[in-house]
Parts: structure tokens; sequence; C-alpha cells
């Protein structure tokens, strides 16, 4: 049986000094270096590990890596687009026995295939027993300025079931700036809500698992994190296309405070139908919408056609 904990290794704090590195500002790269906030992140994400793909975004020094590898995980793939934390993650796959794999590449654009088939190379599954994941994670410090873009690119991917999200099992659990984490769990009424809280919650229950101080980070950003799970949702409310969804909920969050009657009969008196025919209060602000109702909402405008200003 593989080892289910590493060896002891240098530290990350060591690490960033021996090679030196700096987080860019312009990646919005933060370092966690207090293992113990990791080990919770992990902890508290309850991740099923047999016959289970851990894919880690951004690793950089690789300190979330250690607490997935050290919590059992057989199969863990990182993908890191800085090329200066390589060697740091190559010493770490030396270490690993055979349990991990970093690839150098852009999480936005990989082909998941290689992140897939890198997995089925690792662990318990050497000699190729296993040709598929029965439980996908997805994991990751995000940088705060892609963090959103990322997301909304795994919701598509997940409500069309390619790339990693083939998975009939798959979780994400991710940290983001906090009004960012505050706005994907938000639920109807809440003053955080947006177009991503419904966009979330149209396929996943999204819930915060995590939150870490500004003062957990190196260099210390201005604000707080916090590390929300998003698992799909058994029956998904989503009835349309994600694009379309977004589409409507953009046009509904652009004026949130005003009334949706009035923003629909600023777009056509005749449209105000649509919220009726769907049992929507046209007196209700956006942000009192239940993600069910605008799930409704953009089906029904999909279904005919209709083109949102």
């Amino acid at each position: 049986m593989p080892m289910s904990k590493l060896p002891k290794l240098p530290s990350i704090r060591d690490l960033i000094r021996i090679y030196n590195l700096k987080a860019k500002q312009q990646l919005s790269q933060n370092f966690i270096l207090d293992k113990n906030i990791t080990d919770k992140i992990v902890s508290l994400a309850g991740l099923e590990l047999d016959n289970a793909l851990c894919v880690e975004v951004g690793p950089g020094p690789g300190l979330l890596t250690r607490s997935i590898l050290d919590s059992g995980a057989q199969s863990v793939v990182a993908v890191e687009k800085d090329s200066r934390f390589i060697p740091t993650l190559r010493q770490l796959q030396e270490a690993s026995d055979g349990r991990f794999d970093v690839l150098l590449d852009d999480m936005l654009k990989i082909d998941h295939s290689r992140i897939v088939q890198s997995g089925l190379q690792l662990g318990s599954n050497a000699d190729g027993h296993i040709k598929t994941f029965e439980y996908v994670h997805l994991l990751g410090n995000l940088p705060f300025g892609v963090a959103t873009p990322m997301l909304v690119q795994w919701l598509h991917l997940l409500s069309l079931k390619q790339g990693i999200f083939t998975s009939p099992n798959v979780s994400m659990s991710l940290m983001f700036q906090k009004e960012v984490g505050d706005r994907i769990v938000a639920g109807a009424s809440d003053s955080a809500r947006g177009r991503l809280s419904v966009v979330s919650q149209s396929i996943c229950d999204a819930f915060r698992i995590y939150n870490v101080p500004s003062s957990g980070f190196v260099p210390r950003p201005k604000v707080d994190a916090t590390v929300v799970q998003l698992r799909p949702l058994e029956k998904p409310l989503l009835k349309s296309s994600l694009g379309t969804l977004e589409r409507v909920v953009r046009f509904s969050f652009m004026k949130r405070r005003k009334m949706l009657a009035r923003i629909f009969k600023d777009w056509d008196p005749a449209h105000i139908a649509l919220l009726e025919e769907c049992e929507i209060d046209p007196t209700l602000r956006p942000q009192d919408v239940p993600t069910e109702k605008f799930c409704q909402l953009a089906h029904v405008i999909e279904q005919r056609n209709i083109k949102l200003p």
C-alpha cells in the first residue's frame, strides 16, 4: 500500500527563501504558510478519497498540496502556470511515493484530458486497473483576480458534463476573496446576492466551509478570504443553458435596486407578462427572487428565443 503521509520536508517558508519566491501582485498571488490552515481546509472539505482524483489549481509553493497528500489522497494533480514554483513542486512529487504530479499550464486553457490521464497513472492505479474516477475534487487557493472567471468556466463545464466534470461525483472546494464567497452562497433577499449567487446555485449546493483571515497570508492582502464548497445538485434547478441564465440575471441585476416590474417595463411593457407567467412577484427586487424562479424565467425566454437588451 502506498504511504498516506509525506516524509519530513523543508518548510514552505524555507523553500520560499531558498528559491527566492516572491508573490507576484499582477498574478494576485498570496501564500499560506501555516499548515494548520490548509489541514483544516482539507479536513472540512470532507473529500471522498476512494477512486478519487484531486485536482489542485495554482498550488504555488505547495502547502495545500501537502495537506491533500497527508489526508491520504492517492491521485493528486496540480495545475500551475507560474514556472517559478515547478522546482519546489517537483521536490514534493519525488517525496509523494507516486501520488502526485504537476502540470505547467493555465487552468483556464488546459485540455482536461491531460489532467485525467495524469491522475490515472498515479498512486495505487499504477497498474491501470482504474479507467475512470468515481470522484473528482477540485481544490485551490484561487488568485483573487481570476477566481470568478475560473468558477464561471467550471460551472459551464459542469452544466455540460465536460472535462473533469464528467465524473458522477464532483466537488469544488475553493478559496475566494470573502466578498466573492459571500455572493456565491447568498440566498434570496440576502444583501450580498447577485448574478454569481444565482448562476452557482442553479446547478450546485454552495456553502461556506472555512474563513481565513488576511493575517493567514503572505503578503497580507487587504481583505479576508473564505473557502466555499460547491457540490452538484441531485436535481439541478437549471432548465435552460447556463449562458441564457447568465444573460437573464445580468440584465436583471443591472438595476438591482429597482423592482422587476420597472426593469421589465423599461425593456418592453409586454414582457412584464413573463414575470406573471413564471409566478414571480413583479414588485420584488432582483435579489429577492429565488434561484428556481430565475431558472424558470430563463427557460421561458430561451424557449421563445426572446432577445434580451
